[in-house]
């Protein structure tokens, strides 16, 4: 039986990291790709693209200008429903509490949840399917292709014997898109008794795992990028937007 999965879009930060852009855009409504659409309406157009049409998005700074441009969602295919972040809880973590507490989730077996900074054209179904071949409480994609941003040096005593610059890590990375049970979603209620910030992958997910959970990770070699800073944003190039993510708006 096909099991019920909401969307749900981390979009309510401040993005410090992009300043001063995010003075006057939210962060996931800075423009991307030769056609300069919102990075959001990548996001909201991937999920809809692997049928998952039921997305809460969790907003709170400058709500308005993604409001104002998404609306219902009805002209991209999905209905969306906006939840304002709490300041009684706070990070990521709190945010999605907060939307848990609320009643967002009412009805679902499963939430996808996906960072709004992130760029990336990650096959959802595939993953989702093995978020439940495998019974997992949580499954986390994790790309086998990031290389780190620096050179690294090989050394025999302090003598450099081998420099590679920006090789391969060698180690899959969290890219920001996950699938997690409702159910084990109750963790996030004892974390925000116990602590005033919540961060989902800082404690949520360690929580899953110390508690006995399987926390299952999806592997992939998909493009992925995350935006979040405004290095990364100057450095994004929009022929790369297009060749990865043209067929969302198609």
């Amino acid at each position: 039986m096909q099991r019920k999965v909401k969307g749900a879009v981390l979009c309510g930060g401040t993005g410090s990291r992009l300043r001063p852009l995010t003075y006057y855009f939210q962060k996931a409504m800075i423009p991307v790709g030769s056609r300069q659409k919102p990075l959001l309406e990548y996001v909201i157009r991937l999920l809809r693209y692997y049928h998952v049409t039921d997305i809460a998005l969790l907003v709170n700074y400058k709500a308005e200008q993604i409001m104002n441009y998404f609306d219902d969602g009805g002209r991209f295919g999905v209905r969306l429903e906006y939840v304002r972040d709490d300041p009684s809880y706070r990070g990521n973590g709190g945010a999605l509490y907060n939307a848990l507490r609320n009643g967002v989730f009412d009805g679902y077996d499963d939430v996808l949840v996906y960072y709004g900074d992130i760029l990336t054209n990650l096959d959802l179904t595939d993953m989702l399917e093995r978020h439940w071949d495998t019974d997992a409480a949580a499954t986390i994609a994790l790309s086998t292709n990031y290389s780190v941003s620096v050179g690294v040096a090989k050394l025999e005593g302090t003598r450099i014997v081998e420099l590679e610059e920006k090789p391969p890590l060698g180690k899959p990375v969290v890219i920001g898109v996950f699938a997690v049970k409702v159910d084990a979603l109750k963790h996030l209620e004892r974390l925000a008794k116990a602590q005033s910030e919540i961060d989902l992958m800082r404690d949520f997910v360690p929580e899953l795992i110390r508690s006995g959970l399987r926390v299952e990770g999806y592997l992939t070699d998909a493009f992925w990028y995350d935006v979040g800073s405004t290095e990364r944003y100057e450095k994004l190039d929009p022929r790369v937007v297009d060749e990865a993510l043209g067929f969302l708006l198609q």
